[in-house]
């Protein structure tokens, strides 16, 4: 079997970036746009490694004003991956609109099913609460940060949760996650301020180490158990055959 290359289920990556330089980055990157326009401008690009999403930030104003459903519906007929969707507490933006756009993305999403990487910064709960009243699958929970009461919830309603190198401080919180549920992320430029060396998409080495030390897993086994997990989100989703043929090949290889 051939070496497994990082997984960075979120990060912010500039739809302008050189294809050589997408390439040099060596991971399989799962990249956050933040509005339908960005998102416009993502899925023109064809990189091997990089999934561009399709998102809508609940922290800015413009993108959340000028969310339009049926613009979204299109454009995710393009992409395995929506990001970055969900509810921000601290946000500018009125709560209703945030519910309302979150509540818009969710039932597209259960007719369409794709994976989600979802924001719930001070908002777990009401996440969740979305979460239930349009159960779908694909969702995972990006830089969580819920009780062990929402964890579990979450969980029981079939999230997945990436970690980033930032949530390295909070171990008590990764102890909650199951393990089967486990994905890495960086959430570049946020999520990886502290990583002193090649602090960039993809560089998910510190959230290894965290999963590594408080769940026992081997740091040989690690990669190998988040591609098994991401395997079994996209099984679960269905949603393969918008993957890149290079990522379908990897996948049908783990074992």
């Amino acid at each position: 079997m051939r070496t497994l290359s990082p997984v960075d289920m979120h990060a912010h990556v500039d739809t302008r970036i050189a294809p050589e330089d997408a390439e040099a980055l060596q991971a399989l990157i799962f990249a956050a746009t933040r509005s339908l326009d960005e998102t416009e401008r993502a899925l023109r690009r064809d990189d091997p490694g990089i999934i561009w999403g399709a998102g809508c930030h609940p922290g800015l104003p413009d993108a959340q004003e000028q969310f339009d459903s049926g613009r979204f519906a299109r454009l995710i007929t393009k992409t395995a991956y929506v990001s970055e969707i969900g509810i921000d507490g601290t946000s500018p933006v009125p709560m209703r609109t945030q519910r309302q756009t979150l509540d818009s993305v969710l039932g597209i999403l259960q007719s369409a099913p794709r994976i989600a990487s979802v924001h719930s910064y001070s908002a777990t709960a009401e996440v969740l609460e979305n979460l239930a009243a349009r159960p779908g699958a694909g969702t995972v929970l990006h830089w969580w940060r819920g009780t062990e009461e929402q964890t579990q919830r979450a969980a029981a309603l079939g999230c997945y949760f990436s970690v980033n190198p930032a949530m390295a401080r909070y171990p008590d919180i990764l102890r909650l996650i199951p393990p089967e549920r486990l994905l890495t992320e960086t959430d570049h430029p946020f999520g990886d301020r502290a990583v002193r060396v090649r602090a960039q998409p993809g560089n998910v080495t510190v959230a290894e180490r965290a999963i590594s030390r408080v769940h026992g897993i081997s740091h040989d086994e690690i990669r190998l158990t988040i591609w098994r997990n991401l395997l079994g989100l996209v099984t679960t989703v269905g949603c393969g055959l918008l993957l890149p043929r290079g990522v379908r090949l990897i996948l049908a290889s783990v074992p």
